[in-house]
């Protein structure tokens, strides 16, 4: 598994390499899908360990910034960059897992700075992670009720790392219920987005929305995943295949869901 993992994790790399480097509760649906996360990550606990024994490629720097302001509140996020990399870097928008952001995606963006890239892991927990499957699932389903909220937290995301970052490309990776709002924030801003990488996150497969696609897709996904019907990602593949698009979407035989998390 660990072999697997990281070579899901240098496809990812690679998709998002396209970007140009020069140096993962509301309607009768959201409360299913929280109920299936809830089944899937039973018992879970995010262990921060795990996360810490990957190191990045090279020397990075990495702060706290605020990135946005919604709803008259300070929005703060974690930015990392390769150390003395200057300006104009490649920008990639790092979406959390239900978890929030914790040590583990603060990590997954180290490591993408770490191949050159201004990685900015974004909150969309108000400052809040969850320890436990419970926490999570109540933190994840609040959020879910205010969507409107989650996408300018996700606009301004982007025009911090285009505008004041001077990024001219700008990706999005997210795992989990990241992995969704990483094809949300494609669909959102679908001129603006150069990449997207989605694991095991919630899909959208209706094709009318899915034509506004303009950048490459990559979607990655456990055969296993109890959470993400394997069916949809066959349907979501299959509208992106009828619509000439350039997507890749990877199955991975025996994998549950949340298989990259360490």
């Amino acid at each position: 598994m660990v072999k697997q993992t990281r070579g899901i994790w240098a496809g990812a790399l690679a998709l998002v390499l396209l970007l140009g480097l020069s140096v993962g509760c509301g309607s009768s649906g959201d409360d299913e899908y929280a109920e299936r996360m809830a089944a899937e990550h039973e018992g879970d606990e995010p262990v921060a360990s795990g996360a810490a024994a990957s190191t990045p490629d090279g020397v990075v720097e990495a702060e706290d910034v605020i990135y946005a302001e919604v709803g008259g509140v300070p929005v703060t996020g974690y930015l990392a960059k390769p150390a003395g990399g200057g300006e104009s870097l490649p920008g990639i928008i790092v979406i959390q897992e239900w978890w929030g952001l914790n040590d583990n995606i603060r990590s997954m963006a180290r490591q993408l700075a770490g191949q050159g890239y201004a990685a900015l892991a974004v909150d969309l927990y108000g400052g809040q992670v969850a320890t436990d499957s419970e926490m999570a699932r109540s933190l994840m389903s609040e959020s879910m009720g205010h969507e409107a909220d989650l996408e300018e937290n996700l606009r301004q995301a982007h025009d911090y790392l285009a505008e004041q970052l001077g990024a001219a490309r700008v990706g999005v990776i997210g795992w989990c219920f990241g992995g969704g709002w990483s094809l949300r924030t494609a669909l959102m801003l679908p001129g603006e987005i150069d990449a997207t990488v989605i694991y095991y996150g919630r899909l959208i497969t209706d094709r009318e929305r899915l034509a506004t696609l303009e950048m490459p897709v990559l979607g990655v996904f456990g055969a296993e995943d109890g959470g993400i019907p394997i069916e949809s990602v066959r349907e979501f593949e299959a509208a992106l295949n009828d619509l000439g698009k350039d997507a890749q979407v990877l199955i991975y035989d025996g994998a549950e869901h949340a298989f990259a998390n360490p």
